[in-house]
């Protein structure tokens, strides 16, 4: 199995497997659309679903060869890794709580990780896989797929090119709608797991949006968080989990700023956004239009930057794959987080190089687990009627 590479060279695809994503999933299937965009990674192996009918019906969907398709993960874990064309990588696509046990799992046979977020329900399980992935050598990388917009990437180099002077504050929120009405209580699949604590976690709008707010503020900004004044609450009657979160933040250089989340505010959709302001100047990005990006000097008027158009940076037309005016979108930001982790998880298996330069752009274990340790100090913040809490990793 190779694919052709933009020179006309040729490699190996990346054989990977999917742990959960089977018939009716939402996310299994996104997964699958991006890692099959730049044809650099091949499906082969799944453990699909813990209904076995279900399972072997999603896989054969698939075209994955009966014999590869388990009803158990780790038993999957384990014949794969005693196969000579067994899986590189595994990608864990079910609901929170899975996402440890089934990483640790695939490790320790020797299979590197493509997690989805968050890393891990439970902050002791973090800690657990950050350690492991260094004691086996193994990479570990986390689906925090907004770092993949090509506009995102050139806000991270305005930062760091100090187009903003000293940052002084910063703001991300998600907001959604979908879960206004009680449809977790009426068994809507989706709605049910990520509103369950013992599947879902601590949080239920942290865990399942939070942390994107969180990590595309701190993907972009180069700073963490340092500690967190949290207000989490539940808006519809009964639910057994947070929908909404409000959360002041104490950046690691100094900033201060909020990560807002809800679902259940009505008229928005997928509404994610960030916005960093420093001395000089201020940025601004929208998920509902990521392909701009306003910048705005101090005293000067805003300036659009246009995803391949002028101004766009260097790494923004690398990981553009049509000219400007020619739209994309959430898939392909998506993709290029799985092509990036395809040539980082090949080099790390060949014993090669990692280019840093790529390296610095793919959250790994350790990105991962900063977020987890984010949606943990806000809940404990929270449960001490909003106290500042310690949000720092270890």
């Amino acid at each position: 199995m190779v694919y052709a590479t933009a020179d006309g060279t040729t490699g190996a695809r990346l054989r990977v497997g999917m742990v959960g994503g089977g018939r009716n999933a939402f996310i299994g299937a996104v997964h699958r659309f991006a890692m099959r965009l730049d044809d650099q990674i091949a499906l082969v192996a799944g453990a699909l679903s813990a209904d076995p009918a279900n399972a072997a019906a999603s896989a054969a969907d698939l075209g994955i060869a009966p014999e590869r398709s388990y009803d158990d993960w780790r038993a999957m874990a384990q014949a794969e890794a005693a196969r000579d064309d067994g899986i590189e990588a595994v990608v864990i696509v079910t609901p929170n709580h899975l996402h440890a046990p089934v990483a640790a799992a695939f490790m320790e046979a020797g299979i590197d990780v493509i997690c989805d977020k968050p890393l891990s329900a439970t902050l002791d399980e973090a800690r657990m896989l950050v350690d492991l992935a260094a004691a086996r050598r193994r990479k570990l990388l986390v689906t925090l797929n907004n770092t993949g917009y090509a506009m995102v990437r050139q806000a991270r180099e305005m930062v760091r090119a100090g187009a903003l002077g000293r940052i002084v504050s910063i703001h991300a929120a998600y907001i959604q709608d979908w879960l206004t009405l009680p449809i977790d209580a009426d068994g809507q699949k989706q709605a049910e797991w990520r509103t369950d604590p013992a599947r879902a976690g601590q949080s239920a709008v942290l865990a399942d949006i939070g942390v994107h707010a969180y990590n595309l503020a701190a993907f972009i900004s180069g700073e963490g968080a340092e500690s967190v004044a949290a207000d989490l609450f539940t808006a519809v009657p009964g639910r057994r989990l947070d929908d909404n979160a409000h959360v002041l933040v104490r950046w690691s250089g100094g900033a201060r700023g909020t990560i807002l989340a809800s679902q259940t505010s009505p008229g928005h959709d997928n509404d994610l956004s960030v916005r960093i302001y420093g001395e000089r100047a201020g940025l601004e990005w929208r998920g509902t239009d990521p392909e701009r990006l306003r910048f705005t000097p101090y005293g000067e008027e805003t300036r659009t930057i246009v995803r391949g158009g002028p101004g766009s940076s260097d790494e923004a037309r690398r990981v553009s794959r049509m000219p400007a005016a020619h739209p994309e979108g959430y898939i392909e930001a998506f993709a290029n987080l799985y092509r990036d982790a395809a040539t980082l998880i090949r080099a790390h298996r060949a014993g090669a190089p990692q280019d840093p330069s790529i390296a610095a752009l793919v959250p790994d274990v350790r990105d991962g687990a900063r977020g987890v340790k984010f949606v943990a100090a806000a809940v404990e913040s929270n449960a001490a009627g909003g106290a500042w809490t310690d949000a720092r990793w270890r």
